[in-house]
């Protein structure tokens, strides 16, 4: 945990190689800091150390309910001095992409050394008709009967917190991290994971694999960490995502400032993404045939696209 100089906590983990690229995951929404753990062998693999910072109200970092969009790149910047990177990547999931995209607007260009949104959520300033319905009806929540959202999100949490302790839903989530494990397992066995290529063959090994229940347990703690302060940080949020940014898309002038999406992907349509990419001045989409979730499958792929090994090279040797 970091004190900043206003004196709030901000919380963060480290995941992937010490030693590594820096690179700051801005968590969805709602999530916290151990959403990162997802990159943590890639990691390793590539080289990167993943930075995954709690945003305010989330995890262990202190609620402001007078925060801004706009403030959270000096949090990402103090946390970066904190940590003594003088340069760094950024990429934003889901509900952090539009974070990351404050980053982009706000910290210098020679502090940055990639910036990139996996699943980003779109800005609400270009029309509602391809938002999600379910996203506007949110929106209208948080904004009118705040209450009433913080005592439904509190029902359904607690709820699925008893529910996720019981036998059954033991057995039922235990079946489908068995098929998530097998169905890893032909993935790398039909395509392999790359790694880079001067990482010692003594450092390629990952940390033993988790068992099921332990696989359980680091679910459910980084499905319940983001709901830990309760449920007033989450409605916050919501209303910084659905309402202006405090920046301008076509102000961004980081080049480039790359996209990955799922033409499938139903919390953020690809159509509500398409034009914001356009905004951006040096916006780079890619798209993939697949949904919000599935997408992390290319996770690897997007590391390496983000901030590729030859480029790291070429500036070493430069």
């Amino acid at each position: 945990m970091l004190r900043l100089p206003d004196g709030r906590v901000l919380g963060f983990a480290e995941y992937g190689d010490p030693q590594g690229r820096p690179v700051f995951f801005l968590h969805g929404f709602p999530s916290s800091r151990l959403e990162g753990s997802g990159a943590d062998k890639i990691g390793r693999r590539r080289r990167l150390r993943i930075i995954s910072p709690d945003r305010p109200g989330f995890g262990l970092s202190t609620f402001d309910p007078t925060r801004r969009m706009t403030d959270w790149p000096a949090d990402v910047r103090a946390l970066a001095d904190h940590l003594d990177l003088p340069r760094f990547a950024v990429i934003g999931g889901s509900g952090g992409g539009p974070f990351a995209l404050a980053c982009a607007h706000a910290l210098p260009a020679t502090r940055l050394t990639a910036v990139g949104i996996l699943a980003g959520a779109g800005p609400w300033d270009q029309g509602t008709r391809v938002i999600p319905l379910r996203s506007r009806l949110t929106a209208v929540m948080v904004e009118y009967t705040p209450s009433l959202f913080r005592v439904l999100l509190s029902a359904v949490v607690g709820t699925a917190r008893w529910v996720a302790s019981t036998a059954w839903a033991t057995r039922r989530i235990d079946a489908w991290l068995e098929s998530v494990v097998e169905n890893a397992a032909a993935r790398n066995a039909a395509e392999p994971p790359t790694t880079r290529a001067d990482v010692p063959k003594s450092e390629r090994e990952d940390p033993p694999e988790l068992t099921i229940p332990e696989r359980r347990a680091h679910m459910l703690r980084t499905l319940f960490e983001g709901f830990s302060q309760g449920s007033e940080p989450t409605r916050h949020e919501a209303r910084l995502l659905s309402q202006d940014w405090g920046f301008r898309l076509e102000e961004v002038a980081y080049d480039p400032v790359k996209f990955w999406h799922g033409t499938k992907d139903t919390n953020a349509p690809i159509d509500w993404i398409r034009p914001m990419v356009q905004r951006v001045r040096h916006g780079v989409l890619k798209e993939f045939d697949d949904n919000h979730y599935t997408i992390g499958y290319h996770l690897d792929t997007i590391l390496q696209d983000l901030l590729p090994d030859d480029e790291h090279d070429s500036k070493k040797t430069a």
